[in-house]
């Protein structure tokens, strides 16, 4: 077999000066490193200089960090690097540092996910590292399930479903008998070495066939909050955030603890803003229609005689501040109105992410718009 010229297309690409960016592949392992080269084998393979990735990273145990470093980066045997030069692969980015060790609730090295606990930090710790890598709009992340414990690659995948954009990719790397369960096998070489794959059998790995297997998968990343999008962000979180956004609205409103819940995500409001949501929710209870803004010029008193008795439910008659009676004593102007209905949208929409839609509060019809809440009366709820 001859060596496909990636590396010149590479180059080739770069030369002419077309605008690089950052490509990644990212490996969830346990005791089989194999799975690095073996994939970016069958990427070199698509012939497409694209599919390269630029760097690679390595999620795993401590154990199966330890054997990565001594298969892969080593001087001797140095897998990743025979690799490259056996199929001319352009530079790729990779050595102890992209190696990335699970740990426990403790801060320790894992050296294997046994309990409930080590579930939950190893699942928050992929969600969290598939969300840095895909935080550049501008990258290209490749994630790969054939390694590690099946909860793991579940993770991985998982992970890239709520944080993926569409030019991200998963795939399960694909090895033919009897090569998939040898310990010799990296990588087919484009010259002959034989190695033993069970008792009392040897094979050729210049024979052996590689392939990638694209795994389908539903990008929800559109509907997290923008805190999930720039934080670090657990994995139950981000389900749960996920879940809110493709289930029916619910609203609940604590006055008392100045919180909303709106799709199962709770997020704290400040009294203004909640006292304006407040407002509209018990009119929407009430099936009451939606209302016009006030005219301007006209401040409206019924307006601002709703909203302060919201406010007042929220702080308490102690609370209440005679600049805010004060603002409003002719009532509610459409400055007023407007300030508050954007700084609730604001607030919801950095906390919900596209699941704010229902909870907002928006115009209904053509000029002159009324406003209100879309969602059905039987979906807000005040907490007592």
């Amino acid at each position: 077999m001859k060596p496909p010229n990636v590396a010149g297309l590479w180059y080739a690409r770069r030369t002419m000066g077309e605008q690089q960016h950052r490509s990644v592949l990212l490996a969830v392992t346990g005791l089989s490193p194999q799975v690095v080269t073996e994939t970016l084998y069958a990427l070199a393979q698509e012939k497409n200089p694209d599919a390269i990735p630029r760097e690679v990273h390595l999620i795993t145990t401590a154990e199966g960090a330890e054997r990565a470093r001594l298969m892969l980066l080593s001087e001797s045997p140095g897998w990743f690097e025979r690799l490259r030069r056996d199929w001319a692969l352009p530079p790729i980015a990779f050595d102890e540092t992209h190696i990335h060790v699970l740990r426990d609730g403790n801060g320790q090295p894992l050296r294997d996910v046994r309990t409930a606990q080590d579930n939950r930090a190893a699942a928050d710790q992929i969600a969290d590292w598939v969300r840095r890598l895909t935080e550049d709009e501008h990258s290209t992340l490749h994630v790969s399930l054939a390694g590690g414990r099946k909860t793991l690659g579940f993770f991985a995948g998982y992970a890239l479903s709520l944080w993926g954009r569409s030019q991200d990719r998963l795939s399960h790397v694909l090895v033919s008998e009897p090569f998939e369960s040898s310990w010799e096998f990296f990588y087919p070489t484009p010259y002959e070495r034989v190695i033993s794959v069970g008792p009392n059998r040897v094979a050729d790995c210049a024979q052996a066939q590689v392939t990638l297997a694209d795994i389908p998968f539903v990008r929800m990343r559109t509907g997290l909050p923008a805190s999930l999008l720039q934080g670090q962000a657990s994995f139950a979180r981000a389900v749960q955030a996920a879940q809110g956004h493709i289930g029916p609205p619910c609203l609940v409103l604590n006055l008392a603890r100045r919180t909303v819940v709106a799709h199962g995500q709770e997020v704290v409001l400040p009294p203004a803003e909640l006292a304006f949501l407040a407002w509209f929710a018990r009119r929407c209870q009430q099936r009451l229609d939606p209302l016009p803004r006030p005219a301007d010029g006209v401040p409206e008193p019924a307006y601002a005689h709703a909203y302060l008795a919201e406010y007042q439910r929220i702080v308490g008659t102690m609370g209440m501040h005679d600049r805010v009676r004060n603002r409003l004593a002719q009532g509610m102007s459409r400055a007023d109105f407007d300030e508050r209905k954007s700084r609730l949208k604001n607030l919801l929409q950095s906390a919900l992410g596209a699941a704010a839609q229902p909870y907002l509060v928006q115009g209904v019809g053509r000029r002159p718009q009324r406003f209100g809440l879309s969602l059905p009366p039987e979906a807000i709820h005040f907490a007592t």
